[in-house]
């Protein structure tokens, strides 16, 4: 089956961001498919394009799959209007790059951002392919409870798509259990769960990070890491306040690993009160990630407090469930019931610095209780979502919609 995936914030294993997308492309390939993935050359966690192109469309051969760099405006972490100019000039580079690639079974769209959406579902009816529509975050709804998008004329307008998308699905693919309820409600005909997962092998719970600690100056440190985006949606201000609380225990430092259009804010802001304990680290690629995560001793998950971020599964919990390592969890809903389940970390209150605090201090008195809850949190996910198995449901997915659609050919 030849799969043509559009996602703009699609990141290489070799790229800093979320590599849920290659990894699964690199899985599909093993299980004899072509995979075909129109993307951006602008990364998504930095805002910035790794090197100029030379051509409106580049191609590149990974990891088994073909990857097709389509023009996108630069500007994405400027303000709103430049955000909404990146994701539309996407919206019609994909399509024309998709107009390009022969002999397509199924087109697989992925949101946020939900424009590109559009983009997969018309080259699938200009192809006469099934389209799959694929959930990872449920926006708008994120965005306006969030307070990103608010104007009512742009949120009719993206709830109208939404709803087109969900209708025009062969199947509506989430990743988390919490999105159920709301992809029927809203025009789903057929939902299928494909959660997020981790792969086991790009983990090893025993490596040695002294070369990461060396490196960052945290040798002999407790460190409690936080590795992801700094975004809006983040909540690292917290982060920070729990630093403050945490200063005298120079024992302890927690480290911030990644970028987003957050993060000079929040510099400045640690620099304001003077947290020493505090440390900015540049993102890496998934490749290093292993090394990072082994120089940790505690890991952060964190999301601002508001209702539907209970409904999400965030990829980083299960990195850090993979790695070994026990996770402080501020986060409510689904993926708390798993954190639980597992006796994997410490749930504690989104919004909560004391609370967060109080979790890392605990697990830098008790060592062996985290590296229990470590151990726990990867046999768990070695049972439920190991991303080999999650690779081969997907797979499972996509045949019955291409077998179950009618014929259109």
């Amino acid at each position: 089956m030849h799969i043509l995936l559009v996602h703009q914030n699609f990141a290489a294993i070799d790229e800093p961001g979320g590599t849920r997308h290659h990894e699964m492309a690199r899985y599909l390939t093993h299980l004899g498919h072509r995979v075909t993935v129109i993307t951006s050359p602008v990364s998504y966690l930095t805002g910035t394009a790794e090197k100029r192109q030379s051509h409106w469309i580049e191609r590149q051969e990974q990891d088994g799959a073909t990857i097709l760099r389509a023009y996108t405006y630069p500007a994405l972490h400027r303000s709103f209007i430049h955000r909404v100019l990146s994701f539309s000039s996407f919206m019609v580079s994909s399509f024309f790059a998709g107009v390009q690639v022969k002999e397509v079974d199924l087109v697989w769209g992925t949101s946020p951002p939900i424009f590109q959406g559009l983009s997969a579902w018309a080259l699938a009816r200009l192809k006469k392919a099934p389209f799959l529509f694929e959930v990872r975050d449920l926006w708008p709804a994120f965005a306006v409870q969030v307070g990103v998008l608010r104007q009512p004329i742009l949120i009719r307008a993206s709830e109208w798509l939404e709803r087109f998308l969900y209708r025009q699905a062969e199947r509506v693919i989430v990743n988390s259990p919490g999105f159920i309820r709301h992809v029927e409600t809203h025009g789903a005909r057929r939902v299928e769960l494909v959660p997020n997962g981790a792969d086991l092998s790009m983990f090893d719970p025993q490596a040695d990070g002294a070369d990461f600690c060396k490196e960052h100056g945290l040798q002999g440190k407790f460190i409690a890491l936080y590795a992801g985006a700094h975004g809006m949606s983040n909540d690292l201000g917290v982060l920070l306040e729990a630093a403050a609380l945490l200063k005298e225990y120079s024992h302890i430092a927690i480290v911030l690993l990644g970028d987003g259009k957050e993060k000079a804010a929040l510099q400045r802001q640690a620099g304001e009160m003077g947290l020493n304990n505090l440390y900015f680290i540049p993102p890496i690629p998934k490749t290093k990630m292993g090394p990072a995560l082994a120089a940790a001793d505690a890991c952060i998950a964190i999301l601002k407090p508001i209702p539907l971020y209970a409904t999400v599964y965030p990829n980083k919990v299960f990195d850090y469930m993979a790695a070994g390592r026990p996770v402080i969890l501020a986060i409510e809903g689904v993926i708390r019931e798993v954190i639980e389940q597992a006796g994997a970390g410490i749930p504690v209150p989104p919004g909560n610095p004391q609370a967060i605090a109080e979790a890392i201090l605990s697990l830098a008195q008790e060592l062996h209780t985290g590296q229990e809850m470590g151990n726990n949190g990867r046999q768990y996910l070695q049972d439920h979502f190991n991303r080999p198995a999650l690779a081969k449901r997907l797979s499972e997915v996509f045949q019955d919609a291409l077998y179950a659609a009618p014929m259109r050919k």
